[in-house]
């Protein structure tokens, strides 16, 4: 990577403590600095020379809020090697905000303050732990280093099976803008999810996570959802007891989150969703999902039963 080979020349020749990257928009900030920061076999790495810092993301309000309500342009992300698979604008500007270690927001002045404190609030729970910069006092946001770890915590966050964090107690979160924190331990029924979802999404500007689908009992199925469109794909099997080979490949958050949800006939198996917006009815939204799950009789018919259920949202 030419951007790689900069970076190790200028440390050579300049010698300078900072280094700021500006990363252009069409990059899959995430996933191309994993890329950036790999060890390569017989080549020098940036960890040699550079102790990385906070990725900093800024925030216009107005094209912000034009991009993530934008579901009819597809674009794809570079992320150092390859481009991605088409997604839409609003999905590609919510991968922005949770790739940040730091979030920025200008303030509005007068009547645009309101509106900027509102897209600060919305920007806070999408991410969840990013803190919120204040130019005249946070300046060692941007240049303290990120833990050793970084480069684990950066492909972490990449797992379909690691949700983003719930923010509570912030003082910049408007009262209309939450998140809501669905689990449940029993698999969803695809058809009953299908009628449920008009009811789920209202409201929601921003949703990730992953379902135990009942027609797909071995397979992952992440769910993730920006402005009006909601994805859902396989990606990948759960994780099983005899499968030494697949729990050394998981990442080790990956592992951690496994053992602690352990089931001991359903292993990792969990349907986990977060969703984030505007004036959510949590108690209502909560109810909806859980109405979808497969009934007690259901689930006493076993695997080869759930398999057979028509699958109307992945065919």
């Amino acid at each position: 990577m030419i951007i790689r080979q900069d970076l190790l020349s200028l440390r050579r020749t300049a010698g300078s403590d900072h280094v700021i990257l500006a990363l252009p928009e069409n990059l899959d900030i995430l996933a191309f600095l994993v890329e950036l920061w790999r060890t390569r076999s017989g080549a020098t790495s940036l960890g040699d020379h550079y102790a990385a810092a906070p990725v900093l993301v800024g925030v216009d309000p107005p094209p912000f809020m034009a991009d993530i309500g934008c579901v009819h342009e597809a674009v794809r992300l570079w992320n150092g090697w390859e481009r991605t698979a088409p997604l839409t604008q609003a999905e590609a500007a919510a991968r922005q905000v949770e790739s940040a270690d730091v979030l920025y927001v200008p303030a509005g002045k007068d009547a645009d303050s309101r509106y900027a404190s509102g897209v600060a609030s919305l920007v806070e729970q999408i991410n969840g732990t990013a803190p919120l910069l204040d130019p005249s006092a946070d300046e060692e946001h941007l240049v303290r280093p990120l833990p050793a770890d970084f480069g684990e915590q950066w492909l972490a966050r990449l797992d379909p099976m690691v949700i983003p964090g719930i923010r509570r107690g912030s003082p910049h979160l408007a009262p209309s803008v939450e998140s809501v924190l669905w689990r449940a331990r029993r698999p969803a029924h695809p058809q009953r999810l299908a009628d449920a979802l008009a009811n789920v999404m209202r409201g929601v500007v921003r949703s990730r996570g992953h379902l135990w689908l009942s027609s797909r009992p071995d397979s992952v199925v992440t769910w993730r959802s920006a402005g009006a469109h909601l994805d859902l794909r396989e990606a990948g099997r759960w994780l099983e007891p005899e499968e030494t080979r697949a729990w050394q490949a998981a990442t080790p958050q990956r592992r951690t989150l496994a053992s602690w949800f352990w089931h001991d006939c359903y292993g990792e198996r969990r349907n986990e969703i977060v969703l984030t917006g505007v004036d959510l009815d949590e108690r209502a939204t909560r109810l909806a999902l859980d109405e979808v799950l497969l009934t007690d009789r259901e689930l006493a018919q076993g695997r080869d039963a759930w398999a057979a259920v028509p699958d109307p949202l992945l065919g």
